[in-house]
């Protein structure tokens, strides 16, 4: 049954974090979306633009370089509340829709435990914490509208059901056809295609031109708890280690609507013997995993410091649901000689549900931080991810993952993810500024957009003895693009092109203690 979740959510190019993101339509659209993902941390981190390889002494190192929480001097709690404001522009057949979502998070929270050796050399003791980090939004919606003058979605019912006879559509309770529980089994219901030989189908309702239209409604979100040490010695060296438990939770609901009142010149019967169909779709995916990360930092220098961490692949194990209905509204119509059809007739699906494995690719990141004597600093970080090394492991219904991971290494390339910032002291406040880069995961980029997301962050912050507050800016930029359907080897499939931006305000909060 795997296969048939995935054609019914056919083709979001699934691309952005941090509320920038959509729908998955196939496996390895999926291991894209639980692969790209940004660090996190607090609004000191964020304000910078994520960078914090070699920076340390922040809670943020918990899960990015542990080695950094060697350089605690003294033990913490901190939390970051936040807020997101999501916008989204599509353009569907030359029409424009806007859409925007708010939405309150916390993207990070933790507490750091410091134990201090009287010592001036070797090992001067350590910092244990746990912390959480949001590390994906998934709350994003947009809608599109057009009328199409080349194809239905019909097109796509007719394709993916020619070839095999009706048994595919069976629905022995037992033993379900292999299309029973997908939107050409919705339409084989439905009447809307039917058997024109053994292995070829047809419809009644063309030839009519469809004004198109569909709502897609994204939530959820992905986080991890870290558990993590770093140790510190001479003031020179600090060796991490720590081990992330990953959760994520995702659903989206899409309606997708045709109406078909306008026929081609010429057409007969001049009045379509369907006048709508709705479909609805709800697909829900859910996981936990577990990962490891080792990190180092040296200060060759008062002024430099290096740093370096690798991170294993997550090991996720997941479950996903989907359901569907399909509503037709006919108009006075004999389909043969035994049905006759007037007014709504609906379909349903069964609800799916299938579990399966995946590995996310390793995470090797090196940074260098740049300190100008007491004023500031300027910190870089390049992260260097395979995504072609995603892979399956094991698919509840026994079927074998090797297809989809070998979709997986013709798909995606790696990829080096920069991140650069700085920070400007002024007695106890701070002047932040930074930048990311996340460059095109893809091969060859679908539809022909680039799928790179920018992130520009600001910051600023204030500090004493007994507290501290940061607040961070960040704008997050990126293109997506939603196919409602898929014809095979013909270029005029519909595609939905989408401007997507994110701007997160978030306000870190630090007691020491």
């Amino acid at each position: 049954m795997k296969c048939k979740i995935v054609l019914t959510i056919a083709g979001l190019v699934l691309l952005s974090v941090k509320s920038l993101l959509a729908q998955v339509p196939s496996f390895s659209e999926e291991a894209l979306f639980l692969s790209r993902i940004q660090t996190g941390g607090s609004s000191r981190v964020l304000g910078m633009g994520g960078v914090q390889n070699s920076l340390g002494g922040d809670i943020s190192s918990a899960s990015y370089n542990p080695a950094g929480l060697g350089m605690y001097n003294r033990s913490e709690f901190t939390i970051s509340p936040g807020y997101t404001m999501t916008s989204s522009s599509s353009s569907y057949l030359g029409n424009t829709n806007p859409q925007s979502k708010n939405t309150l998070i916390i993207p990070n929270f933790g507490i750091a435990f410091h134990n201090a050796q009287e010592r001036t050399s070797g090992f001067l003791g350590g910092t244990f914490a746990i912390s959480y980090n949001r590390t994906n939004s998934f709350n994003n919606s947009f809608t599109f509208q057009g009328k199409n003058n080349d194809n239905s979605v019909i097109d796509s019912y007719i394709q993916n059901a020619n070839g095999t006879n009706v048994s595919q559509f069976d629905n022995n309770v037992n033993n379900r056809g292999y299309n029973y529980n997908s939107p050409t089994g919705l339409a084989y219901n439905n009447y809307l295609i039917g058997p024109l030989t053994d292995t070829q189908y047809f419809t009644d309702v063309y030839p009519y031109l469809p004004t198109q239209s569909g709502v897609v409604k994204n939530t959820g979100s992905q986080g991890q708890w870290n558990f993590s040490y770093g140790a510190n010695f001479s003031d020179k060296v600090f060796v991490g280690l720590g081990v992330g438990l990953a959760s994520f939770k995702y659903k989206t609901n899409v309606t997708y609507t045709e109406t078909f009142l306008d026929p081609y010149p010429g057409a007969n019967p001049t009045i379509s013997p369907m006048s709508q169909m709705v479909s609805q779709e709800s697909f829900t995916m859910s996981g936990t995993g577990i990962n490891a990360t080792l990190g180092a930092i040296y200060r060759p220098l008062d002024i430099v410091q290096l740093g370096v961490s690798i991170a294993t692949p997550t090991s996720f194990q997941i479950t996903s649901e989907y359901s569907a209905s399909l509503n037709t509204v006919w108009i006075n119509w004999q389909y043969d000689s035994k049905t006759y059809l007037d007014g709504n007739l609906i379909s349903n699906t069964d609800l799916v549900t299938f579990d399966h494995t995946l590995s996310t690719p390793w995470r090797l990141t090196g940074g260098a931080t740049f300190f100008i004597q007491k004023k500031g600093l300027i910190s870089a970080d390049v992260e260097y991810l395979s995504y072609p090394s995603a892979k399956y492991s094991s698919y509840s219904d026994s079927s074998s993952p090797d297809v989809d991971n070998k979709d997986i290494k013709s798909t995606f390339q790696s990829a080096l993810n920069i991140r650069i910032g700085g920070e400007y002291r002024i007695n106890k406040y701070r002047v932040r500024a930074g930048y990311s880069l996340m460059p095109d995961p893809y091969k060859t980029s679908p539809n022909g957009l680039d799928y790179s997301i920018n992130f520009y962050s600001f910051g600023v912050g204030y500090r004493t003895s007994s507290f501290y507050i940061d607040v961070a800016g960040i704008l997050g930029q990126t293109n997506q693009s939603y196919n409602p359907y898929i014809l095979k080897g013909n270029p005029t499939s519909p595609h939905v092109s989408l401007k997507n931006s994110t701007t997160t305000i978030a306000v870190t909060l630090g007691f020491p203690f």
